[in-house]
C-alpha cells in the first residue's frame, strides 16, 4: 500500500470490482475497457490490479496482464499495461502517474523483464517507456507506431528479442 498526497494505492480486493467497473466506464468513451477488465478477471488471468482510493471511494484503476512476444519460434512473457483509468474529476492530479509508478514496481516484484503499453505517447515516456520499434517489437493490432511503447525493467533484457506482441485472448473479444 502506498499513500501519496491524499489518496491510497493498493491491490484490488473483491469489494472493489463494481467500483473498478465504474471508474473504467467513466474514464473511457465506450464500455469496452470496463468489460475487458471484468472478462480478464472472470477468465482468471494472472494480473496485477491496483486501485487508487480517496475518502473511501475508488478514483483510479490500473491493470497489468501477461502478454507474449513471439520471437523466432520462442515465446517471451512480459507485462501489458492497460487499461489505466482515473475518474474524470480526479484526472490531471497525479493519480494516474502514481498508479503507473506503483504498477511498474509491482511488475518488478513479479519478475517481469519488460512492460508494453498501448497509450498516449505524451504520457508514458516520462516513466521510461520507449517506442516499441526501438526493440524490434510490433503490436498484433494495427496501431499508431508512436502509441505502442515498451519499458525494460531489466536493462538489455530485450536486446536479443524481436517479434510480435500478442495480448491475452480476452483482449480479442474486446476489440
Amino acid at each position: 500500500m502506498n499513500k501519496h498526497r491524499e489518496w491510497i494505492i493498493r491491490h484490488e480486493i473483491p469489494s472493489d470490482i463494481d467500483d473498478i467497473y465504474q471508474v473504467n466506464l467513466s474514464a473511457f468513451e465506450t464500455p469496452v475497457e470496463a468489460e475487458l477488465v471484468n472478462r480478464i478477471r472472470t477468465e482468471r488471468v494472472s494480473m496485477i490490479s491496483l486501485v487508487a482510493r480517496y475518502e473511501k471511494k475508488t478514483i483510479g484503476h490500473i491493470l497489468f496482464t501477461p502478454a507474449e512476444i513471439h520471437n523466432q519460434g520462442a515465446t517471451v512473457i512480459i507485462a501489458a499495461l492497460g487499461p489505466m483509468a482515473v475518474m474524470p474529476a480526479y484526472q490531471n492530479m497525479g493519480v494516474g502517474s502514481e498508479l503507473v509508478r506503483q504498477g511498474i514496481a509491482e511488475c518488478r516484484v513479479a519478475g517481469y523483464q519488460a512492460i508494453a503499453v498501448l497509450g498516449h505517447p505524451s504520457f508514458y515516456p516520462r516513466f521510461g517507456f520507449r517506442p516499441s520499434t526501438v526493440f524490434g517489437i510490433t503490436c498484433e493490432y494495427e496501431v499508431p507506431e508512436e502509441a505502442f511503447m515498451i519499458m525494460e525493467l531489466i536493462p538489455d533484457s530485450l536486446s536479443d528479442i524481436s517479434g510480435i506482441l500478442k495480448y491475452h485472448v480476452a483482449f480479442y473479444e474486446a476489440t
